[in-house]
């Protein structure tokens, strides 16, 4: 019943979604200066004429990674059979493409709001993002990530004949772009005493409500989670803690100070809304979230994306207190025929034997959490984790945390319209590994628990209403 009352959930949340869903405007003129195949926005192949069938797109030319974009095609002939695909490629050339078959009405309109996609592409039924949710990457084991928020991804869209095997003629086609900074936000690369960050600010005087950003073990410093969140309103710090400049190129021992230096910076920022701040890690970055909030100051809310609740991949030290890795057996990995690794029982019981001492304590906390759990992450057992915390909280009668569990989804819940990456390589074992995950549901998951996440610093950081109703 649990896991059903998830599932219901996170669709009627999605459903929901696509009833704001705008509908794609009139087509714009294209500019005299630009060949009317590549307008953004609208275009019908060159060399058309105007009756010609061409893309409508709201908005047109240009709309933040995290907001849906409406798709339709115009111009068709009557219940005419056509290939809608999209392309993107990464700042390293990475090509990510999908397709889907679709059939105009009798009008020879095509609205994906209301036409569902039919079988023999990257997925069917209605699915108004699925060209963008769908994307893969055509190298193998590559997982789609944002390195500079101030440029945005091109996004291509093709209307192709037919539904062969190859691609048939190209009726119409246009560009769209894909962007992470909203108008006004401002990015404040921070290089104060130890820290290496990036702050961003929404527009406007503040102060925000802040949040400290924190990614797993790819170490580097993504900012595109911090810009997408900062756009909402949010003064958001994407916190690099090793592999970025001067910080430790490895990954053996942390030290929480650093930790504190920066969660100072953001208590004493202006522009920071006080008296305390949130934090927002995935993946070691919420074990990493956890131990500030356990024994560091003015931390109020938390919020875990597939985080452990166990100290993992690291030495953790703050001041005279030591916390030990949680333990590993290699010997768990299974491997496939496809090669890919299953690491999902390679972590020991952080609640037997020695084990136990890797356990953050979670109780001196004095902050609310919220855990996003994806059911079907590959990683390690996020739902356990968060369980296990919240007994842990409970028996020290503490309030219980919000736990958010989606069914479908894998380890890399990104904010929306981000492909599932169901495999990559893992930079701690050397090999590709699974990360889990279906592509629908775990599209749905990171529509649903954007919002939650949102929800939930708003509630805690401003005192404002929660909106979402989602929580279990």
């Amino acid at each position: 019943m649990w896991q059903v009352s998830v599932r219901s959930l996170c669709r009627a949340s999605c459903r929901a979604w696509q009833r704001r869903l705008p509908g794609p405007g009139p087509a714009p003129a294209a500019p005299r200066s630009r060949s009317p195949a590549w307008s953004p926005g609208t275009a019908p192949a060159q060399g058309l004429s105007s009756m010609a069938p061409s893309v409508r797109l709201s908005p047109a030319a240009r709309s933040l990674f995290d907001e849906p974009l409406a798709i339709a095609v115009q111009g068709l002939g009557p219940r005419q059979q056509v290939t809608l695909r999209t392309s993107l490629r990464d700042e390293t050339g990475e090509l990510f493409q999908a397709s889907a078959r679709y059939q105009a009405g009798d009008d020879g309109q095509l609205d994906l709001a209301r036409c569902p996609a039919l079988p023999g592409g990257s997925f069917c039924g209605l699915e108004p993002m699925g060209l963008l949710w769908a994307l893969q990457p055509q190298k193998p084991f590559w997982r789609l990530v944002k390195r500079d928020v101030q440029s945005p991804f091109l996004l291509e869209l093709e209307v192709l004949e037919g539904h062969g095997e190859r691609p048939g003629r190209l009726l119409a086609q246009a560009q769209h772009e894909r962007a992470f900074l909203r108008d006004g936000v401002r990015r404040v690369p921070v290089r104060e005493g130890r820290i290496r960050a990036t702050l961003f600010l929404p527009p406007g005087n503040g102060p925000f409500p802040g949040i400290i950003d924190l990614y797993g073990t790819g170490g580097g410093l993504p900012e595109y989670r911090a810009c997408l969140l900062a756009n909402h309103g949010f003064a958001v710090l994407a916190l690099a803690f090793y592999s970025y400049e001067d910080l430790p190129k490895g990954m053996k021992e942390f030290h929480l100070e650093y930790f504190e230096e920066a969660v100072n910076y953001m208590l004493q920022h202006t522009q920071v809304k006080g008296p305390g701040i949130g934090l927002l890690g995935h993946s070691k970055g919420g074990d990493l979230c956890i131990s500030m909030a356990s024994f560091l100051k003015g931390i109020t809310a938390t919020a875990l994306i597939n985080g452990s609740v166990a100290n993992v991949g690291a030495v953790l030290r703050y001041k005279d207190i030591t916390i030990p890795p949680l333990g590993i057996n290699p010997k768990r990995i299974k491997v496939g025929k496809s090669g890919i690794a299953d690491i999902i029982d390679v972590l020991n019981n952080p609640l037997e034997g020695p084990d136990q001492q890797s356990l953050i304590p979670l109780e001196k906390a004095e902050c609310c959490f919220l855990f996003i759990v994806g059911q079907d992450d590959h990683n390690w057992k996020s739902e356990f984790f968060a369980v296990e915390g919240s007994k842990r909280l409970q028996a020290h009668g503490k309030e219980k945390p919000e736990i958010v569990c989606y069914p479908g989804a894998g380890h890399y819940i990104e904010p929306p319209f981000f492909p599932m990456c169901a495999a990559s390589m893992h930079l701690l074992f050397g090999k590709p590994v699974m990360w889990g995950g279906e592509p629908k549901a775990h599209c749905e998951a990171q529509i649903d628990a954007w919002q939650q996440i949102q929800a939930f610093f708003r509630k805690h950081l401003t005192g404002k209403p929660s909106g979402t109703s989602s929580k279990l």
